[in-house]
């Protein structure tokens, strides 16, 4: 153990092997929103973080359970496939939301080649945001639609015990493993697809002059109705009524 007048105790999240403040410090003094991605067997997520004094503020974020259940991705949520989808749907919100740039904040992961942090940045490419990256890292495409996918399951299409087994969550969906790229073309096309419908929508309604409300119009016209009718009807003065003496009883 370390020990004298210079030694210096590591932050936390440091010893805990959880934050290189190091490499933090080069991508907060950036400016440019970090993309962060993380991701397990079952699911990925990838945020758009920006950092203020406060903590870290979520500009965009996506997941692969929103990519099944908005666009009905029915293979693995922890696979290449869906984590390029999944970053694709957060580059479509960032240049949605004004997001234009960002660079990607591996953590301590080591950059492996075609791994899942690198098929979730070439999504967001695809999308449109710009991300500094060397494209030697990026997978290949066939492994991003999925055909290693499709190959492995052909292999095991000979043993039908162990092809139930290791495809049995995405045969009970509907979905055989070989059609897995016809699948993830229509998904992507889809997302596409309602992203562009997204943006025509608000660009109709920039061109469009505003048009005051139902309930605004109503409110204008009913005054002008009570002016006219009290125009039509002149108003009576008022007339008071004379006094008249009270009578006094006459004494007998």
């Amino acid at each position: 153990m370390a020990y004298g007048p210079s030694y210096r105790v590591a932050f936390r999240r440091r010893r805990e092997g959880k934050t290189d403040y190091q490499q933090r410090r080069s991508l907060v003094i950036s400016g440019l929103p970090r993309m962060v991605v993380r991701g397990s067997l079952r699911s990925v997520s990838v945020q758009l973080a920006k950092a203020e004094v406060g903590g870290d503020k979520i500009l965009v974020s996506a997941t692969s359970k929103e990519l099944a259940k908005n666009y009905g991705w029915l293979g693995g949520r922890g696979n290449l496939p869906a984590a390029y989808l999944t970053g694709l749907i957060c580059g479509y919100k960032a240049v949605a939301g004004g997001v234009k740039e960002a660079v990607l904040d591996l953590g301590l992961r080591a950059p492996t080649k075609g791994s899942l942090v690198f098929a979730t940045l070439k999504g967001i490419l695809d999308a449109g945001v710009v991300v500094p990256h060397d494209e030697k890292k990026l997978p290949d495409e066939k492994r991003v639609q999925g055909q290693h996918i499709s190959d492995y399951a052909k292999q095991l299409a000979s043993t039908p015990e162990v092809y139930q087994r290791r495809f049995a969550e995405q045969l009970s969906k509907g979905l055989r493993p070989e059609e897995t790229v016809q699948h993830f073309a229509q998904v992507k096309e889809k997302i596409s697809s309602a992203f562009a419908m997204k943006e025509e929508i608000k660009e109709k309604e920039k061109e469009e002059p505003p048009k005051p409300s139902e309930e605004k119009a109503e409110a204008v016209k009913k005054p002008r109705k009570k002016a006219a009718a009290t125009a039509e009807k002149p108003v009576k003065p008022r007339t008071r009524k004379p006094k008249q003496p009270r009578k006094t009883e006459e004494k007998k």
